[in-house]
């Protein structure tokens, strides 16, 4: 099980976006990655093409309005390099989400192992499982309150 530093370390590294524009998945994407500092030699128009492409395979629309966003294969080669952005969309789009509500706000997930992507994943699950959590989002937290807020559920588990 990941502790709260895994999930805080990949927010700090990824960051937290307000009203990302976008009517679809792709032009999210796209926006999104204009406003991230990437590491040197990262390709973003790679990773707009593969989260876009996952989307067509199978929509990473998780419900509640929530997106996990993540490509079929590891685009990050170091370690310190792994990082989830948190993004809340300026209108929320239409993603096929279980419970058909549109989403408006996705965690892009970017690793670099397999394991620890499932790792994440189950973790954030987790959290998107609890409703004060959920309904914590619809505030749009920045990155200190959102990551408090990770904390303070994880130690009150």
């Amino acid at each position: 099980m990941l502790s709260e530093s895994s999930i805080s370390g990949l927010i700090r590294n990824g960051g937290v976006f307000k009203d990302v524009e976008g009517s679809t998945p792709k032009e999210v994407f796209e926006n999104l990655c204009a406003q991230i500092d990437f590491p040197a030699g990262f390709d973003k128009k790679n990773l707009v093409e593969e989260l876009s492409e996952r989307e067509k395979i199978l929509s990473t629309a998780v419900g509640n309005g929530i997106a996990i966003p993540h490509p079929r294969k590891s685009l990050v080669v170091e370690e310190e390099n792994q990082m989830m952005m948190v993004c809340y969309l300026k209108t929320p789009i239409e993603m096929s989400a279980p419970d058909e509500r549109k989403v408006s706000v996705m965690f892009v997930l970017l690793t670099k192992s397999s394991q620890f992507h499932l790792q994440t994943l189950s973790e954030l699950a987790r959290l998107i499982h609890d409703a004060d959590f959920r309904k914590f989002l619809d505030t749009k937290p920045d990155m200190e309150v959102l990551i408090e807020k990770i904390k303070e559920i994880l130690l009150n588990r």
